[in-house]
């Protein structure tokens, strides 16, 4: 089993999206260690109300061709257009981040995703929920590459966010001190 880190985001019916694929992750994958959700402004453009983002962590045996296909099948599930631009509000946006230490391009999905390094959005609910691991390709912890993210125009806040009657983080068994 592979330890399976995503980040998900919404700017669309941000709280039933959100909800709606924690729900669809939880039943297909079980036990979640789950970020806390924070708030930020969009990146890469003006248009569009704030974002909810976290990082689910979950143990898959699946291939990365599936996982990619099933993430994506949720997306479109949930409402998101395959036309849509890149840069642009969106329903239900996630990304696979890491496969436990896989690099490189695996079924045409680049790993670990660049994001992690260059975006507070990601690396600052991963560098909570998985602190000790350490990025595949530069070996460093999360937390350390956290503490060194020196972008200030990335802004976030966390965010009470409720899911399946518990206030968000929940850390399962794949939550690391």
């Amino acid at each position: 089993m592979a330890l399976v880190t995503l980040s998900l985001g919404s700017n669309i019916e941000r709280e039933h999206h959100i909800r709606a694929c924690l729900d669809a992750l939880a039943d297909n994958f079980g036990e979640l260690a789950i970020s806390r959700v924070f708030e930020s402004r969009p990146v890469g453009f003006e248009d569009g109300r704030n974002f909810y983002n976290l990082v689910v962590a979950f143990s898959s045996d699946w291939p990365v061709a599936r996982l990619q296909a099933w993430c994506k099948d949720l997306e479109r599930r949930n409402g998101r257009r395959n036309d849509s631009p890149k840069f642009s509000p969106r329903t239900l946006d996630i990304d696979i981040l890491t496969v436990d230490s896989l690099c490189g391009e695996h079924d045409g999905v680049m790993l670990p995703r660049g994001e992690v390094l260059h975006h507070a959005f990601v690396l600052q609910p991963l560098a909570e929920l998985l602190p000790n691991l350490r990025h595949p390709v530069v070996g460093r912890r999360y937390d350390e590459l956290w503490a060194d993210f020196s972008d200030s125009d990335q802004l976030l806040w966390p965010i009470e966010f409720l899911w399946r009657g518990h206030s968000l983080p929940v850390s399962g068994p794949l939550s690391r001190p």
